[in-house]
């Protein structure tokens, strides 16, 4: 039985399921925003390696979502400790940063079963930083020794779930890691924060290699986090 409690909400299941068979992304309905009595949904950014996390990730993807489909998303990110059981209230987790880190056995054994049942991750260098990229993929392989991130090609659902994604700029791309069929983290050596919708003024948002499409790329992977 999945530990995922979002999944256990009958109003959210009902309304995941119903994505999966008939989704509109441009259909809005006053029945799904949020106060008018939906179940909104929430996305988690990650705490992690005890106390690092992201102060700079834009939530801007978040809007539109909310905005443009039948998705009653929240407006803005809970921090979440990747050592919590609350994790397993979210469907969705951004994880990004900047420098080297390690994340203890603890984070690692709860990150797997986050995953395991359910959950996504989507894991972004801040600025493009190359030091956590070579982290964060040294850390998945100890999460999953048997999984393997792969470049996502264009002609995934990922890349069409909201936007139409035909390119990220050039020698840029996404990888990801599939458990169960389905791909359950998603990440990018090149930034996916939306600089232009920096929600703090001290926030690097450098552009470096950063992909200037970022907020559509956001908005399609929580679409199909939550339809997948």
């Amino acid at each position: 039985m999945t530990r995922n409690r979002f999944f256990n909400d009958p109003l959210i299941c009902f309304f995941v399921v119903s994505l999966g068979w008939a989704f509109n992304p441009l259909e809005v309905t006053a029945q799904t925003k949020i106060g008018d009595g939906a179940s909104p949904v929430y996305c988690a950014n990650l705490i992690y390696a005890r106390d690092k996390s992201s102060r700079c990730f834009s939530a801007s993807f978040m809007l539109e979502v909310r905005e443009r489909t039948n998705i009653a998303a929240s407006s803005e990110f809970s921090a979440v400790e990747l050592k919590s059981e609350k994790l397993f209230d979210y469907p969705f987790a951004v994880m990004t940063g900047e420098k080297s880190f390690q994340i203890p056995e603890d984070e690692r054994t709860n990150l797997r079963n986050y995953l395991l049942n359910g959950g996504f991750v989507v894991a972004s260098a801040g600025c493009s930083n190359s030091d956590w990229a070579d982290s964060f993929r040294r850390e998945i392989k100890k999460v999953f020794p048997e999984g393997e991130l792969k470049p996502i090609p264009f002609t995934h659902p990922i890349f069409s779930t909201l936007h139409e994604i035909k390119s990220l700029g050039d020698s840029k791309f996404l990888e990801g890691m599939e458990i169960d069929g389905r791909i359950a983290v998603v990440f990018s050596r090149n930034g996916l924060n939306d600089s232009k919708a920096a929600d703090n003024d001290d926030c690097c948002c450098c552009g470096a290699s950063e992909l200037s499409n970022a907020r559509q790329i956001n908005a399609n992977l929580l679409i199909y986090a939550l339809t997948h």
